[in-house]
């Protein structure tokens, strides 16, 4: 299943069920194309002009960044904690569901957003605290089958509490327009809210890592985790502000694209192999390499599916074979 769908009804709730759902699910995102000329139709050809570019240009920053709010908790959290999270997927489909439901009573995506932060952070708090900090000495076999059953658990509680239908969540009515960019195209402005909003979070985020002594010591517990006990930390705070942090910045990313894409069941899974990959790529544990590694897949992935969809799908893990034969470590990582 692709990571993203387009939304299925265009404004508005909507409702879709069966095979219609599942195939809103499969469609690509809408290309600008021109006129194929007589010459290229013979050769079964297809000229692609600036405007299709530029979409699919914005399009991949805008899915790099939404990326690397997810793959930054998710390297966080394994290079402090050594945890392999096989439910962060879940936690953007939670944020994705969360403003759906918001929406959906108040009638505003945007109060999702401190709902999603809030309830982020709690959620964080509680699995923290209440699983995963026995599991830190445990191999990782016994965490992934730990997060593994976190994924069962969350999506039998999805579907008792909402059902099993593909939802659409409105374009908040503020930016529910298109900005000209050239005389023939234009874009989303939610899509530019979306790029503006990931940007402010990857940007307060470097801050607090690298300006600030909470920061300073999350960098050295990730860089050189026995210095955490050595220097006296009190390890348990730092584990459970990455943990909480990571998941509410998860769920921040469902909100941010419940109104492009439809909200479904099982949606995080797709997400969380790709962030994976981001992590691989930029280095465990480096939230700068997570963020130019998202963008990178980000423009990779887009632009493969939109010129080349056959090898679109090979495109980021032969990417990712060729950084890791180069960087074992990945771009950003330490080298052992």
């Amino acid at each position: 299943m692709a990571p993203f769908s387009p939304s299925l009804t265009g404004r508005g709730f909507g409702v879709a069920r069966g095979s219609h759902a599942r195939q809103a699910t499969l469609l690509p995102l809408t290309l600008a194309l021109s006129p194929p000329k007589r010459g290229e139709r013979e050769h079964g050809q297809c000229h692609m002009d600036f405007p299709g570019l530029l979409a699919q240009l914005l399009n991949g920053v805008q899915y790099g960044l939404l990326l690397f709010l997810i793959a930054s908790g998710l390297t966080l959290i394994f290079g402090v904690m050594g945890i392999i999270n096989l439910a962060h997927g879940s936690m953007f489909m939670i944020g994705a569901y969360v403003a759906y439901l918001v929406a959906r009573q108040w009638g505003s995506v945007w109060l999702a957003l401190p709902v999603a932060f809030l309830g982020g952070v709690l959620l964080g708090l509680v699995l923290e605290r209440g699983l995963f900090r026995y599991f830190y000495a445990r191999e990782h076999l016994d965490q992934v089958l730990l997060t593994f059953a976190l994924i069962l658990l969350f999506e039998e509680a999805r579907s008792l509490i909402i059902g099993n239908d593909f939802y659409s969540v409105p374009v908040p009515a503020l930016f529910d327009f298109s900005v000209p960019i050239t005389a023939g195209f234009s874009y989303s402005a939610y899509r530019f809210a979306v790029i503006a909003i990931c940007l402010a979070l990857a940007l307060a985020l470097f801050w607090w890592i690298e300006r600030t002594r909470a920061g300073a010591i999350i960098r050295a517990a990730a860089e050189q985790p026995e210095m955490v006990d050595v220097l006296g930390i009190d390890a348990r705070r730092v584990h459970m502000t990455v943990f909480a942090i990571g998941t509410a910045l998860a769920l921040i990313a469902g909100v941010l694209a419940a109104p492009l894409y439809s909200v479904y069941p099982n949606m995080g899974d797709g997400f969380l192999i790709i962030s994976f990959v981001v992590v691989v790529i930029g280095g465990l544990g480096s939230v700068s390499g997570a963020f130019w590694s998202a963008l990178m897949i980000g423009l990779v992935d887009t632009l493969g599916k939109a010129y080349v969809p056959k090898l679109a799908g090979l495109a980021v893990y032969v990417l990712m074979a060729f950084v890791l034969i180069w960087r074992p470590s990945g771009l950003f990582g330490q080298r052992s």
